[in-house]
Formats: C-alpha cells, structure tokens, sequence
C-alpha cells in the first residue's frame, strides 16, 4: 500500500492532467493511491505568475477523491466565474495546488466577537450560511487576511453580505485541510 505521502503527488497529477488533456498537452504521470477511490472533497486553486488564476472546489465529500479533484481542476481552470477561461497560453507558468478538506464542523458562537475568538487564523477553514447566502474561505485566505475581524469581514462581503453585518440565525461551520503544491 503507498505511503501517506504519496497522496499529494497522486492529487495534483491528476488536477494537472485534467486541464492538460483540454489542450491536446502531454500528459504526468499518475501515482496510484488507495485513497482516491474513496469519498472525498478538494479545492483546486491555480496562480499563474504568483496570482490567483482560479479556485473551485467542493465543501462535502460527493463522489470519489479521483473524480473530485478532476471536476475541480476542470472548474477552477474554465468555469471560475471571476476569471476568463484558461487559454492554452497560459499553460506555462501555471501553477496547481489542491486542498483536501475534512467535513465542515459547526462553530457554534453567540455573536462575532466570540466567533473571532474561537477562529484559529491560519488553520481553519470557515464556512458561513445565512437564509441562501453562502461563502468560504480556504485557511489559506489567512495569509492575506491575518487578523479574524478582517478575515470574517471580507468573507460576509463575498457571501454578498454587508461586511458589519451578523444575525443570531447566521451559521459558520470550520474545516481543516491538507494542503499539497506543485514544487
């Protein structure tokens, strides 16, 4: 049975590969991993020259680890409505990474002063929810937005939520991920 370690590999080839058959380009190899037949849920996020070029994953295992991680590269490099689909132009210096969530656990939290305080920056994932309007954040998005009251606002902001915005009936669910990069 393959190491632990080999699932990032396994991941991120066929992420690459998804997007690589689009434009007739060779294709890497695919490390075998038994975990791919199982349910899972990823992210795929693509920079290009250091900026984002796409994002779009899946926050609850639907379909088996192999299929997800495909659909998402497929997604992130075509369908993400915040960009142009990729052009075959844009092939070389792309960039993949994949992110492999834990199921979403609700954090439950009196107002969003005790949501920010039991935000660990860095490290969770947050998904918010309030009556149809919905966003998240990989813990990733840390980096940009270091301190929880920024990292809450923007998030409310892309839900399409005023960013002082809180309701008692608002719901915010944590996740944590492995994260694997390309290099």
């Amino acid at each position: 049975m393959p190491c632990a370690d080999t699932l990032g590999p396994a991941l991120l080839s066929r992420a690459r590969n998804a997007i690589a058959e689009r434009f007739d380009r060779a294709r890497v190899p695919e490390p075998a991993h038994p975990a791919l037949r199982l349910p899972g849920a990823t992210f795929v996020t693509l920079h290009r020259d250091g900026r984002l070029r796409g994002c779009i994953g899946r926050l609850r295992a639907e379909c088996a680890l192999d299929d997800d991680v495909r659909a998402n590269a497929r997604g992130a490099a075509f369908e993400d409505p915040r960009f142009a689909p990729l052009l075959a132009a844009e092939w070389r210096g792309l960039s993949v990474e994949v992110s492999l969530l834990e199921p979403p656990q609700p954090l439950p939290v009196r107002d969003e002063a005790d949501a920010r305080g039991q935000l660990e920056p860095g490290v969770d994932g947050v998904l918010l929810e309030w009556r149809g309007a919905r966003a998240t954040f990989l813990p990733q998005v840390w980096a940009q937005l270091p301190e929880p009251a920024d990292f809450l606002r923007e998030l409310k902001r892309k839900a399409g939520l005023d960013a002082g915005f809180w309701h008692a009936e608002l719901r915010l669910a944590r996740y944590r991920v492995r994260r694997f990069t390309e290099g």
